[in-house]
């Protein structure tokens, strides 16, 4: 039989997206989708046992399966066979103009032998760095595919440390007894002293001049690859596997153009640090769509590089379609950042659910990146029982989980005002429309920095069930049209601190609430609100003294 994917030829759609002008009154307009190129191979089909490869989970597959890969590349391309099986491998490196297809009842699972696996030349969280070699890896390649219903596990298990407080009593002692070593304060298991050694040495991993892989041997093991790293690709398609269990994200492509994730399963413990569904860096015309995401970070994410590095690199991520995906557990259902310094711009996100995420749309960057965050699109979005925030948009990110564990304890943010400098983040001109949330802590959040506030940020028709209502800090231009926010009535349904150009119009919020507008910040200005019934809040607004008494304006 001949095995080829579908949706092989190129697409251009057109989605008709309602956005909101930047003085709040809303114009529809017709956005012309990117241009994604798809891919397309010769029907020719190769299975990986005609080299030699045994699927009885026991006989290591590297050699044959890369035999196989390297064979069909070099007779013009087709596609390669994993048959049904348990096939144990080492690194896969894939070939232009081959597809690698699964079929239903095929496991491809990686080794949990470290020495399989080379130190390299690679990335991570958006800075050069050593790393240890992917399991499935491609460079400077065209016309490239995964595709099938098969599962591709990374045995990601082996690799990670763990959290104590994140596991059962049972679960804990079951890791205790697999071997490992476990931190002087009991809190966290390390696979092996070299992980241990690595998660205490200052940049580990990052690429020094001078150093080469034998420098690094050390901390070997504390530098896990991502399950899958395309680098420089053009026109690649992921689509029907099941991507899983990954030692740190599972899906990395980086530089790419014309890239297509379809129907796609992408897992891993909700415990698994660093484990991220795919994060698309500094990648071109992108098409993620129909997959599920059940993770332990973030879910789907954009990324560019990070800080001096990603700078330099300069390469934004840009042309992106993200529709028709359901994320259930991870740290962000849809992501931009925190690694966003070379920029991202002209993203469409439409018709997605985040089931159970810790924040639902969360856009995240601190000082130091630098970089531009612009002219993100997003209606259609459905969320239940969020723990952090339904919408975030961060800048003072700290690199810790969203929600904190039980006893963890979190200083307040010191708000001090720094020059503005190449390395000074900006998030501006975001159009979001039609968002429900049944279920969250916060229903919106907004935090920019004094120096470089949060800009042009435009939100309509949205109803969120929260237990605190709206908080905009250090923030210009939000605009809030027909917005139900649904609190408990302990707090402010809306907090603003240092915000200027702040529009609300046509507000609803529960009956009896405690203080509807709470200003306070002596740059508080030019806060309107208009279509709102106050008198059912029992205080309608609180001004601090600081505050002009003009900067507040309600109108019928």
């Amino acid at each position: 039989m001949k095995y080829i994917s579908g949706g092989l030829f190129p697409i251009k759609v057109a989605l008709t997206c309602l956005i909101l002008s930047a003085g709040s009154a809303m114009a529809q307009q017709k956005q012309s989708l990117p241009f994604i190129q798809q891919v397309k191979f010769k029907n020719d089909t190769t299975s990986i046992t005609s080299f030699g490869a045994k699927g009885d989970g026991i006989t290591l597959n590297t050699e044959s399966i890369n035999k196989t890969i390297a064979s069909v590349s070099q007779k013009g391309g087709g596609v390669v066979l994993i048959p049904s099986g348990l096939w144990l491998t080492g690194p896969i490196e894939l070939k232009s103009n081959v597809n690698l297809h699964l079929k239903r009842d095929a496991i491809l699972q990686f080794t949990a032998d470290f020495n399989q696996y080379k130190l390299v030349q690679g990335n991570w969280e958006g800075q050069p760095a050593w790393r240890n070699q992917s399991p499935i890896s491609g460079v400077n390649l065209e016309n490239i595919a995964i595709t099938g219903t098969g599962i591709i596990d990374g045995n990601g298990g082996a690799w990670r440390m763990v959290k104590k407080d994140k596991l059962t009593e049972t679960q804990w002692k079951n890791l205790l007894a697999s071997g490992g070593v476990v931190s002087a304060d009991g809190k966290m298991w390390y696979p092996s002293e070299k992980t241990v050694k690595g998660s205490n040495t200052k940049n580990a991993g990052v690429i020094e001049a001078g150093k080469t892989a034998a420098d690094y041997e050390d901390i070997k093991d504390f530098l896990r690859p991502n399950l899958l790293v395309l680098t420089g690709c053009k026109k690649t398609l992921l689509e029907g596997v099941t991507f899983q269990n990954s030692p740190a994200w599972n899906l990395h492509p980086l530089l790419c153009e014309d890239l297509t994730l379809r129907n796609l399963q992408v897992k891993n413990p909700w415990f698994a640090q660093n484990g991220d569904g795919v994060d698309v860096e500094s990648c071109k015309n992108v098409l993620i769509e129909g997959s599920t995401f059940d993770v332990g970070d973030d879910g789907i994410c954009i990324k560019s590089g990070r800080d001096e590095a990603g700078r330099k690199r300069g390469v934004p991520t840009e042309n992106v379609i993200v529709r028709n995906n359901v994320v259930y557990h991870a740290h962000g259902g849809f992501v931009i950042g925190s690694e966003m310094s070379g920029g991202a711009k002209n993203i469409w996100v439409y018709n997605c659910s985040f089931i159970g995420t810790d924040i639902g749309l969360r856009f995240k960057t601190t000082r130091g990146r630098g970089g531009v965050v612009e002219n993100i699109y997003i209606n259609n979005i459905n969320m239940i029982d969020i723990p952090g925030e339904a919408i975030l948009f961060d800048m003072y990110y700290a690199a810790v989980d969203p929600v904190p564990l039980a006893g963890e304890k979190r200083e307040a943010i010191k708000t001090v005002t720094v020059p503005v400098t190449e390395a000074t983040p900006q998030f501006r001109n975001f159009y979001i429309k039609d968002i429900v949330a049944n279920g969250a802590e916060k229903a919106i959040f907004f935090r920019g920095l004094p120096e470089m506030n949060i800009k042009d940020i435009n939100l309509e028709n949205v109803t969120i069930k929260a237990k605190k209502g709206i908080e905009i800090i250090e923030a210009a231009g939000i605009f809030l049209k027909n917005i139900n926010v649904i609190t408990d009535n302990t707090s402010p349904v809306v907090t603003i601190r240092n915000g200027s150009r702040i529009n609300i119009s046509n507000f609803k919020y529960p009956d009896g609430s405690k203080v509807l507008f709470d200003v306070s910040g002596e740059k508080s200005k030019e806060v309107k609100i208009s279509g709102t019934d106050v008198s059912k809040a029992k205080k309608a607004s609180v001004l601090g003294a600081e505050v002009d008494k003009k900067a507040l304006e309600i109108s019928k």
